[in-house]
Formats: C-alpha cells, sequence, structure tokens
C-alpha cells in the first residue's frame, strides 16, 4: 500500500449510518438502506445465471453496483466537501467497507478531477461476492465480482465525470487469497468497448420512457387549470369525497364543498364542472373573500349604467358570466348580509336584479360553494343566514385535511414533481427516501397547497438529474437525532449539538420546569391555531396528553 494513501478517520460517515428500530428502517444519509443475508444474495445471483444466463446476469448485477456507487458518490463533497480530493474520493472505498462489500485497501492512486485523469489500484480483501460465486461454482477462470466492480465504476464515474472502467486482475474466485482491482478512463482499456455493455442503458427503452415522462408532465401541468387534475388520491376520506362529487356531477343539485383552507376544494369543483352536463360552459371562480363588501354585489349580480358614481356602462357580473355553465363562490362564509339575501333569490327563484336595474333576468348557472369555517356555528352567531345555509347544504362534501390522507402523500408529490419538472425543465430521479419520510411524517397545516408549494420548491432547488432531498423540501427544518454507529459498530445513541445547546441555554435562564413547560404548550397552541390534535402533533403528544396537561395547568393557575 502506498504510505501516503492512509484513510481519514471514518466518523463522519458512521454518523450517516443511522438504525430506526422504531419505524424499521435503515439510512445512509438521506438513502434507505436493507440488511440482507449474503445467503440470499447468493441464491439471487444463481437464479440470474441459470435463467438469463452469464453474460445477461453480469450485465444486470454490474448495473445494480453502478447504481449504487453513484448514490454513495453524492455523500462525498457533503460530507469532505472541504477536504483533499483524495480525502474526498476514499468515502467511496470506506463507505465500501461500512457497507460490507469487503475490505478495502488502496494501493495506488492517481487522480485529476479537472483533467479527467485516473489511475486507481485496490485490494480488496473478504469479498462477498467471490466467496459467494466460489461456493456455488466452485474456483473459476474468470473474475467475479460483478456488483462489486461496477459500484467502484458507478462511484469513480459520478466521481470523474467521465466513465471510469473498474477490471479485476487477479480475484479470489479464482482461487487467490484476495482480490485486486485497476481502474482508468474506458477509453484507456484495449478492450475497453467490449465492456461498454455492463454500464450503458437500454438507450431506445430509456428515451421511449423519458418522453412517455415528457408527455404525461405536460398533460399534468395542463390539468389542474381545466378540469381538476390534482384529483389524486387512494385514501379512504378523499375516496368518499370524490364519490360523492362524481355522483352530484350528473345532477343540478347545488353543492358545498367544505374543508380546511388548501385541500383543495377549487379543484374539486373544477372537476365537478368538468364531469358535469355544463363541462362545455364557462367555470366562472370567485373568491368571496378577496372581494370588498361594497362591491361583490356588483361583481356577483352586475351594474346598470349610472347605477352609481363611476359606473359609466352596464357591466355583467358574475352570474351572467357563468350562464350555461358552473359558478364557483369560495370563502362564501365570508358574502356581507345584503348579498346573502341576494343570492338566497338566485338560488330559490333563478334570476338576478343587476344593481340600478328594475327588472330581473333569469340565470342557468350550477352553483357551487365553499367554505373552511362552520357555517353553522356562523348561523348561531347571526353571521350567516339561516335560510341560505339550508339552501348551499343541501349536497356537502367535506375534503379531508392531507394530514389524514397519507397514503396519498407519495403519489400526490409524484404528480407534482412530474408538473413542475416539465415547467421548470428539469430531468429529476424523484424524491430521496429520507425526503419522502418527511413529507410523510410533515403535519400539513397548509395542506395540499403547502405540498405543492415544497414540490416546485424542492424541483428548483434540485440540480439536474440528481434527486429531491429533505433539505430541499424543508431548508429551515433542523435535523432530528437518530441512532447512529459508534466506532466498534455497535447501536448507538447520539444526541445533536443543538440539543444539548438548548439544554444549556434553559438550566442558564433559571426558569423553572413547569413555568417552561407552561410556555412550551402555549406556544404549541398558538402555532396550532388552536387546535390540539395539531399541538399535540407538535409536541410528540397524543390529544389526550396535552388536554390533561392544560387541564393541569389550568387548575394550577387558578390555585
Amino acid at each position: 500500500m502506498d504510505p501516503s494513501l492512509t484513510y481519514p478517520p471514518d466518523a463522519d460517515l458512521r454518523r450517516l449510518l443511522r438504525f430506526e428500530p422504531d419505524s424499521g428502517a435503515i439510512w445512509l444519509g438521506e438513502r434507505r438502506m436493507v440488511l440482507l443475508h449474503t445467503a440470499a444474495l447468493t441464491a439471487l445471483r444463481h437464479d440470474l445465471i441459470t435463467s438469463v444466463g452469464k453474460e445477461q446476469a453480469r450485465r444486470l448485477l454490474t448495473r445494480m453496483g453502478y447504481a449504487c456507487g453513484l448514490h454513495d458518490a453524492g455523500f462525498a463533497a457533503k460530507t469532505r466537501g472541504s477536504k483533499t480530493l483524495e480525502d474526498m474520493f476514499l468515502v467511496g472505498p470506506q463507505l465500501h467497507m461500512l457497507e460490507g462489500a469487503a475490505r478495502v485497501t488502496p494501493v495506488r492512486l492517481e487522480m485529476d478531477a479537472a483533467a479527467g485523469h485516473f489511475d486507481g489500484e485496490f485490494r480488496w480483501d473478504d469479498s462477498w461476492e467471490a466467496h459467494a460465486h466460489r461456493l456455488k461454482y466452485g474456483v473459476v477462470d474468470e473474475p467475479a465480482c460483478w456488483t462489486l466492480l461496477g459500484y467502484a465504476s458507478g462511484y469513480t464515474s459520478a466521481f470523474m465525470g467521465r466513465l471510469i472502467l473498474f477490471k479485476e486482475t487477479q480475484c479470489a474466485a479464482c482461487g487467490a487469497d484476495h482480490c485486486l482491482i485497476q481502474g482508468r478512463p474506458i477509453e484507456e482499456w484495449p478492450d475497453g468497448d467490449a465492456h461498454r455493455q455492463y454500464f450503458e442503458d437500454d438507450s431506445l427503452l430509456e428515451k421511449m420512457a423519458a418522453l412517455s415522462q415528457q408527455v404525461e408532465a405536460l398533460k399534468s401541468s395542463l390539468e389542474p387549470a381545466e378540469s381538476g387534475g390534482m384529483l389524486v388520491g387512494t385514501s379512504p376520506g378523499f375516496q368518499r369525497a370524490h364519490d360523492l362529487m362524481r355522483r352530484a356531477a350528473s345532477t343540478q343539485v347545488t353543492v358545498l364543498l367544505t374543508g380546511e383552507t388548501g385541500v383543495g376544494k377549487e379543484r374539486f369543483a373544477r372537476a365537478l364542472h368538468a364531469h358535469s352536463e355544463r363541462a362545455a360552459g364557462p367555470f366562472v371562480a370567485v373568491n368571496c373573500a378577496a372581494l370588498p363588501a361594497e362591491l361583490i354585489e356588483a361583481e356577483l349580480f352586475g351594474v346598470e349604467k349610472g347605477a352609481f358614481t363611476g359606473a359609466h356602462a352596464a357591466r355583467a357580473g358574475r352570474f351572467e358570466r357563468a350562464e350555461g355553465g358552473t359558478l364557483f363562490l369560495d370563502e362564501v362564509g365570508d358574502l356581507p348580509m345584503p348579498a346573502q339575501a341576494k343570492l338566497l333569490r338566485v338560488l330559490q327563484e333563478g334570476e338576478i336584479e343587476r344593481l340600478g336595474s328594475e327588472s330581473t333576468r333569469k340565470v342557468n348557472v350550477r352553483l357551487v360553494a365553499a367554505t373552511n369555517v362552520n357555517l353553522e356555528t356562523a348561523v348561531a352567531r347571526g353571521q350567516f343566514r339561516r335560510d341560505l345555509f339550508y339552501r348551499l347544504n343541501v349536497y356537502p362534501i367535506c375534503i379531508p385535511p392531507l394530514r389524514e390522507r397519507q397514503s396519498d402523500i407519495e403519489p400526490l408529490a409524484g404528480h407534482l414533481l412530474a408538473r413542475f419538472s416539465a415547467l421548470h425543465h428539469k430531468r429529476l430521479d424523484g424524491f430521496s427516501d429520507r425526503a419522502l419520510q418527511a413529507l410523510v411524517k410533515h403535519d400539513w397545516p397548509g395542506n395540499v397547497r403547502e405540498l405543492e408549494n415544497l414540490v416546485e420548491r424542492g424541483v428548483i432547488l434540485a440540480a439536474q438529474g440528481g434527486v429531491i432531498e429533505a433539505e430541499h423540501l424543508f431548508p429551515n427544518q433542523p435535523d432530528v437525532a437518530h441512532d447512529g454507529l459508534d466506532p466498534q459498530g455497535h447501536l448507538a445513541r447520539r444526541a445533536p449539538q443543538d440539543e444539548e445547546l438548548l439544554c444549556e441555554r434553559v438550566l442558564d435562564s433559571g426558569m423553572p420546569i413547569e413555568s417552561l413547560e407552561a410556555r412550551v404548550l402555549a406556544l404549541a397552541v398558538e402555532r396550532s391555531r388552536g387546535n390540539l390534535s395539531g399541538a399535540a402533533r407538535l409536541l410528540g403528544l397524543t390529544r389526550a396528553q396535552l388536554a390533561y396537561r392544560l387541564k393541569r395547568e389550568q387548575a394550577t393557575d387558578t390555585d
């Protein structure tokens, strides 16, 4: 071994490997890992060789290793971006050992990333793949560490920005006591072209798949404006709402959509319109909360010339513009009382009266209303007409919040990824496993609208051809504590430095623990806008546990 090629300490890499016994997940940085028995991998290799032949099996296993190497290369700059080029590169061999592939010893390493020059030699001891092949087939004539070679080639190629081919000059499967590999740019190998087949994609299939993805992405980018294309989901709550929408579409019934802000009420309204007999007619949307109270009647019902100062010409209102189609009244709970009375007349008589007019006009409009407030409560407070509420509430559809649709988060995120990738001209390989886990665990106070914003941000921040990582979605969210490995490879708990600093600050403040708990509880309730379930999720408690603590604090205050 070249004495200058000594491994740097691997504590930074061991911290990447984290065990989460409670969730059943193992993580290497942002990537989810699994532990597999070498006996199972040996059986897989044997089945591949016997079913598709040695050459095709070698190609598949090399490609699998190549993909693993590409992924691990992403950790080098993140982990040792401030180190020397050699220390950064040695992340790969050290990770290969940490992952249990073999004991890797650098023998020679010459590299110049700027010039594209690479010449390296490494020794492998205890290669699992050489052992597995020899166990099944005895001593063979050709090297057999296909997956490991693919890994070395993929890692180095990603690092160097060009295809680096590693070949075994000796292999334990051939009877040697260890394996020895050499890597150089594929063009510098006399037989390099013969090895390209093990690294090249199925180009025609890849191009067809890429074109198909582009078409779907372009379609998805148009769908939301036309037919509610964001209606994606299979969760029971979503399916119930979707089924109610489809049943109502074939009728003329007035529909009331309820649910939290951002759940997609307008998209449901557009889908209802698109599936109805009125699909060829206009879809007109009005946000009642965005219009000043003194203008909302003119916007909805229209005005005649001279009806008020500034009305220099007659103008049709939203009801008339929606003739033969659908009018969507969003945030209908914010309508002022005079406008509520006129809306009730429209629903009862099917006619409107422009401001300043002495005659009525018949309108043929399907009304869909939406609100994120409890209209029954508004009625009880005298803020909403009871008779109008009964007219609107003929066919209510409650759209569940995203936090109650966990199984829909991943397909929704994938749908949005395709849409924004096309919009921003990005080609991405999806989300990292950690990013998907972060999406599923997020509380989603902003619902689908918040997911839409986060995915668009992730598409913009992710590198071309890369994946969306958790930090692209949640750039200001601190990492949480994880289980890691100590230097002996044992499972060990580690706490982030931020936690230690926070605890020190609490102790230095002299605040009693009871006062601290009361302040934290109050802040969680405030951030959740009084929603105890949301506050409990922020604190990692059940709703009952939070309610008990709040009740205890109230009892203490009264004493």
